[in-house]
């Protein structure tokens, strides 16, 4: 896997936000948290329902 400095990622991000604008990506982190604390919470009912039926 080729190294990445910290120049090569500062580019990438500038290019990232002038493709896609900040509030694009703002909306996008966004929903994606969102979808991460669900995902969580779904992990963690599984095994309280797990112990309820038994």
């Amino acid at each position: 896997m080729p190294n990445l400095g910290p120049t090569e990622l500062i580019i990438v991000l500038v290019i990232v936000v002038l493709l896609f604008g900040a509030g694009r990506i703002s909306k996008i982190a966004g929903e994606l948290g969102s979808g991460i604390r669900a995902f969580k919470e779904g992990l963690g009912n599984t095994s309280e329902d797990r112990t309820k039926e038994t």
